[in-house]
């Protein structure tokens, strides 16, 4: 793990300055602070406001810069507004990731910065992610995937650099809640937003909210699952989550598992994608 984190330190330094694309996630965060530490005020994080991410998430991200001294610019990502996104086609996450970082690109140059990389890891290239190939078409470097690393391993990392991310649930876009086929809204998008927080604020830590038209499908680890079958905390969240604006509310008796809207998508589906 040292030595992969040497590659990273050593490939961060063949580059002059760079513009990160920064979510406040586990893996851009942990490149963020790597980068830092290695090209100091030539690091550049560029952040995405949109509807699709959860307004805490954002505040997380603008925190952990003005802590670090980090420059940071955040622009409005208005994905709901191209139709090939809100219709939620299998390979929306394509046409979202082009847009947004085609924007991030502009943003870079603007500050005279060529190189821009964003914080997939090893472990993204067993899931479809059809943004990655979008990443790629637009010259976009990923450095924590080229030293070899690991979520577990970035994890440990960055643990020991006392990051606040360490420990932090994955937590992917909002629009990844829905069936394939559903339009996105900017509505729905907040009834997503709304009962994950209140699944948050209960204490479940990784979760989900899958959005089935009016069927919210909620996605816990499975040793939490007991927890939220109990039946005060039962009804408090079938209480909160109609007041979001859900008709029925269900529990996936799988548990949280990573990409479950991929799971009906057909090989020739992601190969279109």
């Amino acid at each position: 793990m040292n030595t992969k984190l040497k590659i990273l330190k050593d490939n961060l330094r063949k580059e002059k300055s760079m513009a990160i694309a920064f979510s406040g996630g586990v893996d851009s965060t942990f490149l963020l602070r790597v980068a830092h530490e290695t090209l100091g005020e030539e690091i550049l994080a560029i952040t995405a406001r949109s509807a699709a991410v959860p307004g805490w998430e954002l505040a997380e991200a603008e925190a952990f810069c003005r802590q670090e001294g980090i420059r940071q610019v955040v622009f409005d990502a208005n994905g709901l507004q191209a139709e090939c996104f809100a219709q939620n086609p299998p390979n929306r996450c394509y046409f979202c990731k082009k847009g947004i970082f085609t924007r991030i690109r502009e943003i870079a140059l603007e500050h005279g910065i060529d190189c821009v990389a964003e914080g997939s890891n090893m472990d993204d290239m067993g899931d479809y992610r059809p943004g990655l190939a979008a990443v790629a078409e637009l010259g976009v470097i990923s450095p924590l995937k080229e030293a070899g690393l690991h979520k577990e391993e970035i994890r440990e990392l960055s643990r020991k650099l006392e990051l606040p991310t360490g420990d932090k649930p994955s937590y992917a876009c909002l629009a990844s809640r829905f069936v394939y086929g559903e339009p996105i809204t900017q509505e729905k998008l907040a009834m997503v937003e709304a009962a994950e927080g209140f699944l948050l604020s209960c204490g479940f830590t990784q979760m989900r909210v899958r959005v089935h038209g009016e069927i919210a499908r909620i996605e816990v680890l499975t040793e939490e699952m007991m927890r939220l079958m109990e039946p005060r905390m039962r009804g408090a969240v079938e209480e909160k989550f109609r007041e979001c604006g859900f008709a029925y509310v269900t529990v996936d008796m799988r548990g949280y598992r990573t990409g479950s809207m991929n799971e009906t998508l057909t090989a020739q589906q992601k190969r279109e994608g």
